[in-house]
């Protein structure tokens, strides 16, 4: 073959372990994908104000379930009831994160990719 061919790391064996890396990818994919279908299905409980309003929201960080405690209701402060609730949702919406972050360190062994979760 001319000079210009294939470098030498390149011939049979630089296939070979292109392969095994690509089997290594689709592997990764699919444990990602079963990861963001079994995230998909937690449900994560939070609670401010000392059980004043519990949140429930599910790994896709769906809001479904809101409940407030009749003593919560202050019609002179509805202000607090807000910021209450704004409250819960973030620490719920934080949680379902930090799941899915170590869900997904688990599978990448660490590595960073932006955008998966």
């Amino acid at each position: 073959m001319a000079k210009g061919g294939f470098p030498r790391n390149m011939g049979m064996g630089g296939m070979g372990n292109m392969n095994n890396m690509i089997k290594q990818a689709q592997k990764m994919q699919e444990e990602m994908l079963k990861a963001q279908e079994s995230l998909s299905e937690q449900i994560i409980e939070t609670s401010v104000g000392g059980g004043a309003v519990n949140v429930k929201i599910n790994g896709k960080k769906e809001l479904i379930e809101l409940k407030i405690s009749p003593d919560a209701v202050d019609p002179d402060d509805v202000e607090m009831l807000e910021d209450m609730i704004v409250s819960a949702v973030n620490e719920a919406l934080r949680k379902a994160d930090e799941a899915a972050a170590g869900s997904l360190k688990s599978i990448t062994g660490g590595m960073n990719i932006p955008g998966l979760f």
